[in-house]
């Protein structure tokens, strides 16, 4: 992948394409009429989307410093809301959440300490809580849930620091990927073959959104000065599958959302689980 942008620049980049669409959403839902039965959903988005959008591109635009602040800050709540769901004894919500804040701590004061070594510690910090008390019981299903929450959560969210400005193309373009497959799923994915759902662990997502998504996402890409074939399809499969994967975890846990404080969507892994994945699937093909 050839794509390399620094921070500042791509945020500048972003910020008139990002501006542009929440100004043309602004004024799309407030010309909802009061018979759509979504109208005061998609106005909570829209406001969380306003919110959100340059607390994100503001902690990048401020360099690893603030990419550190944003990951640890979103990492801190989306591993309280993984334990939660999980029901994590309290060694295993230690590790998550300590983890939360050194992994990007690591990847911005010493990321050439993110190695194989990095990753035979956090396996076996892992299971160091279960291994302690003895759980003969449950102790392999603890340890295993906790060495996939480190990886799924903090150890995707380093790449917010490592990815530089090019971290800032993959949370733009995986916003605009969410709203495609909406659209595409809305206008297209009620009939024939683009209906067909991908997986029964999510109904509503259907072959119609990966079509929307994967439009979305190029454009966005494009618009920001980032599109590569790399990027593209590690952005496409994070959106298709990162709300996938997501729905796996709350299916066993038996929750229909990771929190209810983030207006319009729930909690913070129902927002950004796309990202989680493509941030993780970019610095494995670029890194």
């Amino acid at each position: 992948m050839s794509v390399a942008l620094v921070a500042g620049e791509a945020a500048a980049r972003a910020v008139p394409v990002v501006a542009g669409a929440l100004g043309a959403g602004g004024v799309a839902v407030a010309a909802l009429p009061s018979r759509v039965r979504m109208r005061a959903e998609l106005r909570r988005r829209w406001r969380t989307w306003a919110l959100a959008a340059p607390l994100f591109l503001g902690a990048l635009w401020a360099g690893r410093a603030g990419a550190f602040a944003l990951a640890a800050g979103l990492g801190v709540v989306g591993v309280a809301e993984y334990a939660r769901m999980t029901r994590l004894e309290r060694g295993e919500r230690a590790v998550l959440g300590v983890a939360a804040v050194l992994l990007p701590a690591a990847a911005w004061l010493a990321p050439a300490g993110l190695d194989l070594r990095a990753l035979a510690a956090l396996l076996i910090v892992s299971a160091l809580p279960a291994l302690l008390t003895g759980d003969t019981e449950h102790g392999f299903t603890r340890a295993c849930r906790t060495l996939f929450g480190v990886l799924w959560i903090p150890v995707s969210l380093t790449g917010l620091v490592l990815l530089d400005g090019t971290a800032v193309a993959l949370g733009v373009a995986v916003a605009f990927g969410d709203v495609g497959a909406w659209c595409a799923g809305t206008a297209l994915g009620r009939r024939g073959p683009l209906a067909r759902s991908l997986s029964p662990l999510s109904p509503n997502k259907t072959w119609a959104g990966v079509l929307g998504t994967a439009a979305a996402t190029a454009l966005a890409l494009a618009a920001v000065g980032a599109l590569t074939l790399a990027l593209w399809a590690a952005v496409l499969v994070g959106c298709v599958l990162g709300d996938l994967l997501e729905s796996m975890v709350k299916r066993e846990a038996g929750v229909k959302d990771a929190g209810t404080w983030l207006p319009g969507f729930g909690g913070l892994l129902d927002r950004v689980d796309s990202l989680l994945l493509a941030l993780l699937l970019t610095m494995a093909v670029g890194l």
